[in-house]
């Protein structure tokens, strides 16, 4: 009886010092990366996302290797592992919740993956294979971190307006705070939100501003004004948080007002942004149902303004 209590505590030792082990190893990688990739440019790779937790998902599988653990034990052990590198990402990186909560996914999906690749390579007993899929990883995590990134993209939506385009332009180009509750999940779980637009005057070359529910304010600065048609304006300043908002650059705004002839305008909402996370094919998804949020928020304002 003594033996197996002891054998327990063996095995839950290894358990607890392959995740810590595997979290050491993570933050020590992204130190590196960060004195590796260029300063100010706040671009986060994909292989931060992808590469480290698959490496650390191997490592817990070499120290698991020679426990009788079946499959849905390696899965909770990642899953513990994957929180704790999500708290210590909190804690110490100084991410936000609603950044890492759009990030875990990610984070359990490659540490999970990592973990059974780990436990088929390591059964092989191969060194020379294990040895060549951790330097590919490794590699690849060099390159990627060494080369450059740029994404950017534009979103477009379009609402139906009761109204004529007349009515609509002096709601366009600035609008009375937003008193509606948030309908995006997003939104209400706290990702700032937009509640109002100020304008300094109705004309080309003017300052506007966009703010935020917490507080946040976009300054912006028009760049055409085709009255009753058309109104687009370049962001000149944003704030950087942990959320989001550290993690995107968005560069313009447009709206269009179509007159559809029959006392109605469709009214469109374009934004232009630059993403600085990657990988594209996961991240671009989040910021483009965003982007799409912010424009739709505003716009039905805008609808229940105009038809007022």
């Amino acid at each position: 009886m003594s033996l197996n209590k002891n054998l327990s505590k063996v095995l839950n030792s290894k358990i607890l010092q392959g995740i810590l082990i595997a979290n050491i190893f993570a933050f020590l990688i992204i130190g590196i990366q960060s004195s590796l990739a260029p300063k100010d440019t706040g671009i986060l790779v994909f292989s931060e996302f992808v590469i480290i937790p698959m490496l650390m998902g191997i490592i817990t599988a070499w120290f698991w290797k020679d426990m009788a653990i079946r499959g849905k034990q390696i899965t909770g052990y990642s899953i513990l592992n994957g929180l704790i590198a999500i708290l210590m990402s909190f804690f110490f990186l100084g991410e936000g919740f609603i950044c890492l909560l759009i990030v875990s996914p990610l984070i359990f999906g490659f540490i999970i993956s990592g973990a059974f690749i780990g436990r088929a390579m390591f059964k092989k007993r191969n060194q020379k294979l294990n040895i060549s899929i951790v330097s590919l990883l490794l590699g690849i995590f060099i390159v990627d971190s060494l080369s450059d990134h740029h994404h950017e993209n534009m979103v477009s939506d379009e609402l139906l307006i009761e109204a004529s385009p007349e009515e609509v332009w002096q709601h366009v180009v600035a609008f009375d705070p937003i008193s509606q509750k948030e309908n995006y999940w997003l939104f209400k779980i706290g990702m700032p939100s937009p509640m109002a637009t100020t304008v300094s005057e109705h004309r080309l070359g003017a300052n506007r501003k966009c703010i935020f529910s917490n507080g946040y304010i976009f300054d912006e600065k028009i760049v055409k004004f085709d009255i009753n048609k058309n109104l687009i304006f370049d962001i000149v300043d944003q704030p950087k948080d942990p959320e989001i908002m550290g993690h995107i650059d968005i560069k313009r705004g447009e709206f269009i007002l179509k007159d559809n002839g029959n006392g109605t305008t469709t009214l469109i909402g374009n934004s232009w942004y630059n993403l600085h996370v990657f990988p594209t094919w996961y991240y671009d998804l989040w910021a483009e149902s965003i982007t799409r949020n912010v424009h739709f928020r505003v716009m039905e304002h805008i609808k229940l303004l105009s038809e007022r």
